[in-house]
């Protein structure tokens, strides 16, 4: 079984307004999450949400601007791409959604065996979590419509590591 994971797709990352706005490109994939969001939820197949949610003093606030600190703006999906009913949200504070998350918990509870990754940064939080779900046994699906960076070359580089390194299918 496959499951869509939605990766960060919080106001400060694709807002205009927000802290580290990744701009129009990261925009851009809205549609195509949106695409997944539909085929996914129509088969009947898992989503879930990772979404960072900081402390207020949180230690990768030393490599970047505080951001998603838990319980903001900032920290909230944005509304275009709003879970629906039941559908999980699991909060992360590192680039890795597996790393001290329920993530992998759940996604085995559901039999889920592929997992398809979406969502904002390809070069950060995308490829770490595709490292994440590698190393634990799942086949890694990275749609590269439905991903987006603030550097468009971290951005190719990430999907060529994915699938050099992590075996992802780049679709």
């Amino acid at each position: 079984m496959r499951a869509l994971i939605v990766i960060d797709m919080l106001n400060d990352f694709l807002d205009p307004k927000g802290v580290l706005y990744c701009g129009e490109a990261a925009r851009g994939i809205i549609p195509a999450i949106k695409k997944l969001l539909d085929e996914f939820r129509t088969r009947g197949e898992p989503v879930i949400y990772v979404c960072d949610a900081h402390e207020p003093d949180d230690r990768e606030f030393q490599a970047f601007p505080a951001h998603c600190v838990k319980g903001s703006w900032g920290a909230e999906i944005i509304p275009e791409l709003a879970p629906a009913p039941g559908e999980k949200v699991i909060e992360k504070t590192r680039f890795d959604a597996f790393f001290r998350t329920e993530l992998e918990e759940v996604l085995r509870e559901l039999g889920v065996d592929e997992v398809w990754l979406c969502g904002v940064c390809t070069s950060i939080c995308v490829m770490d979590t595709a490292a994440g779900a590698f190393f634990r046994g799942f086949r890694v699906v990275v749609p590269s419509s439905a991903v987006g960076d603030f550097d468009p070359e971290a951005h190719e580089f990430a999907l060529k590591r994915m699938e050099r390194i992590y075996k992802a299918r780049i679709v």
